[in-house]
């Protein structure tokens, strides 16, 4: 485990600095909306989607400057959906990574276009020669993130999950929504490594299946540290989901079997990853990282 916290910070590091020299600092009437852009994507936070990036295009031999670039897009879009998350419309929530969220530090309309900006601003830079030079590639990576973030990824589960205050749920129903609000970003972080190296199907799908149900496992834990988890720790409001009615995994499944099952799930994904050798070892231990985190 701590070469796996070694990891992720020098990874954490390596992605903030892309992001600094990624997102400017400007002068002129619309600093106001980088300061808001930086004001998010600067809160912390476990960097764990880059970090899946980066591990897998350290298995394909890419180039660790042209990694951290898509891990910095990564990480514009997950920011830019946090934002939209919390703001009043959607979750309502005032604080995020243990700060004001975006919309409390500034306000609605300037949230709103930190996070579209931020949007715009993971396409860019996915779409430019210094991210990778075959053209192939880069169309590959802009398709691959449209669709993960879009209707049939978290967007479509986002909208799910905001019915799910007012409709009845089953687990299956529960399953599919977080599949898409949070499986799919974590699968394109992993396979980003693949597309970039150009690497077999196999290894992709390996990639693929190993995020999806790592992604799954880390829901789960998300809901049980809504449900039981100090709001000083977690870094933002907790007992939300109970609130509002939200059915969950915890609420279906109580804490126990959610938990066991958050277990199962990452079994699943170590061994999604037998096609490799040892260099994958430190996305092993980050699927374990993944249900021992209180945070």
């Amino acid at each position: 485990m701590d070469e796996l916290q070694a990891a992720l910070t020098e990874c954490a590091e390596d992605v903030e600095r892309m992001m600094d020299l990624l997102l400017p600092q400007p002068d002129g009437p619309e600093a106001r909306l980088y300061e808001a852009m930086r004001h998010s994507s600067f809160a912390g936070g476990k960097r764990l989607r880059p970090f899946l990036v980066m591990q897998s295009s350290r298995l394909f031999g890419v180039d660790r400057r042209c990694a951290a670039r898509v891990a910095a897009a990564v990480e514009f879009m997950h920011t830019y959906s946090l934002i939209h998350d919390d703001l009043p419309a959607m979750d309502d929530a005032d604080m995020r990574r243990g700060r004001p969220s975006c919309h409390k530090q500034f306000d609605e309309a300037t949230a709103i276009l930190a996070g579209d900006a931020l949007q715009a601003l993971a396409f860019e830079v996915l779409a430019v020669p210094e991210t990778h030079s075959d053209p192939g590639v880069r169309v590959e990576l802009v398709r691959e993130l449209a669709r993960a973030s879009g209707g049939r990824g978290m967007c479509g589960g986002q909208m799910i999950d905001l019915l799910a205050e007012s409709i009845q749920m089953d687990i299956g129903a529960i399953t599919r929504l977080q599949r898409l609000k949070t499986g799919e970003m974590f699968a394109f972080s992993a396979v980003a490594g693949a597309v970039l190296g150009k690497g077999s199907y196999r290894s992709y799908m390996a990639l693929h299946n190993y995020a999806q149900e790592f992604g799954l496992a880390f829901q789960i834990v998300d809901d049980l540290l809504d449900a039981e988890g100090d709001p000083k720790w977690v870094g933002k409001p907790t007992g939300r989901d109970a609130e509002a009615g939200k059915a969950t995994f915890v609420s279906i499944l109580g804490a126990e079997r959610a938990r066991a099952q958050a277990g199962i799930l990452i079994e699943q994904a170590i061994r999604a990853l037998d096609v490799f050798d040892a260099k994958a070892d430190l996305l092993r231990e980050a699927a374990r990282f993944v249900v021992a985190r209180t945070k």
